[in-house]
């Protein structure tokens, strides 16, 4: 909380430094703030964000999970479709942004889709390391007790893989914001990226401040609320 308030005390010194309206300092952001809010502009744009955040988060998270568990259990796999997970980490978002809007339209699909294409290969190869890395005794006592496939992946896999999970979602929460936001502006005609737009088109920079403060305190609290809890569940049975 002191280097909040002394972040806020320096942004307002150098506000009031400048003495422009491209810096306005935390007041005029307040006031940008309430000015969104009473028309209920600024928290229905943010639940439409978060609603697509949710979704392409949701499907990257399944779907880059699956993968990585599965390149990280066979070395057969991870040396035929590996290298495609390099490709796919260095293709530029913008790139399969534009793509998916190309060839599926403007739509929310493709929105989600895009986002989700972004992200599935972060996933897969955080997760594909940690599956890398398990501990082979315990594998080896799940075949001793005769513990099948999926009582080995529910008992032994998964909560080894706790921690891994937990930075897969935690830097894909952030990434998966971002790159929604660049999904909204380019293609949308709602949500706190289209927002930024019409702020950026009038030069607005208190709104632009407003929208993103207020976007990074509700992503914070679902760190605060829902990541970090279950960090902490999921990790109860190690020492």
């Amino acid at each position: 909380m002191v280097s909040l308030v002394l972040l806020a005390l320096a942004w307002q010194a150098a506000a009031l430094i400048v003495a422009s309206p491209l810096l306005p300092g935390p007041p005029a952001v307040a006031e940008a703030m309430l000015r969104a809010s009473a028309d209920y502009a600024l928290p229905r744009n943010i639940l439409i964000t978060l609603g697509r955040v949710a979704a392409s988060f949701l499907v990257a998270m399944l779907l880059g999970s699956a993968i990585g568990i599965a390149l990280g259990r066979s070395r057969a796999l991870d040396r035929v479709f590996g290298p495609w997970l390099i490709v796919l980490l260095n293709l530029p978002a913008l790139v399969v942004i534009i793509l998916c809007y190309v060839w599926f339209g403007l739509t929310e699909a493709a929105a989600i889709t895009a986002v989700a294409v972004n992200k599935i290969p972060n996933v897969a190869v955080t997760l594909r390391e940690g599956a890398a890395a398990l501990s082979r005794e315990l594998d080896e006592m799940a075949l001793v007790y005769r513990f099948g496939r999926l009582r080995t992946l529910r008992h032994v896999v998964l909560p080894q893989l706790a921690p891994f999970f937990a930075a897969s979602a935690r830097s894909g929460l952030a990434l998966t914001w971002k790159i929604v936001l660049v999904v909204e502006l380019l293609g949308r005609s709602n949500g706190v990226g289209f927002e930024l737009q019409t702020a950026f088109q009038l030069f607005d920079v208190a709104t632009v401040l407003a929208y993103a403060l207020a976007f990074t305190v509700v992503v914070q609290l679902i760190e605060l609320t829902l990541i970090q809890p279950w960090e902490r569940r999921a990790n109860r049975w190690r020492r």
